[in-house]
């Protein structure tokens, strides 16, 4: 299962007893949300596309969303996300589960402005019912990403 690869990630630095792990599922923005007791937005969700026939991730607070524009400027393509089986071949994860951690070899992974927000965010461990608290600098440490991109919006419409 990919939370035990995860499980494994995050062993490598002494970190494997902050996962959470629920009863419950923690598929989506708002069942993690509930599950944790927290916003939505502090949902670290991770996002995959597409791009140049290469799997990239991006990570964004659980309130935001695509920006097509910003996303067409940015990787001078059309947004488009994998399918389920995709990830799972791919990016290394189920989708519920996707994470920015212990992913497969070649995918290259960024992390969106709108977490910035937050002093720590909730992302995912691999598992439909997992979670892991983390400051922005540590989410920077363990998700290897590539850079921060501006590709989403938020509701109230601010970059």
């Amino acid at each position: 299962m990919a939370i035990d690869k995860v499980r494994a990630f995050f062993a490598s630095f002494g970190e494997d007893n902050r996962i959470i792990e629920f009863p419950v599922s923690s598929a989506t923005v708002a069942l993690a949300a509930e599950a944790l007791k927290c916003k939505p937005e502090r949902i670290a969700k991770t996002l995959s596309f597409m791009v140049d026939e290469k799997p990239i991730l991006i990570v964004a607070a659980g309130d935001a969303k695509i920006d097509n524009k910003k996303y067409k400027e940015q990787f001078a393509t059309k947004a488009r996300m994998l399918s389920p089986e995709q990830v799972s071949f791919l990016i290394g994860h189920e989708v519920g589960g996707v994470c920015p951690f212990a992913v497969n070899p070649g995918v290259t992974t960024y992390l969106d402005e709108s977490l910035k927000r937050f002093e720590t965010v909730f992302p995912a461990c691999g598992s439909s019912n997992s979670a892991i608290e983390l400051t922005i600098p540590e989410l920077e440490k363990y998700s290897g990403f590539s850079g921060w991109i501006s590709v989403c919006k938020l509701p109230d419409g601010n970059p």
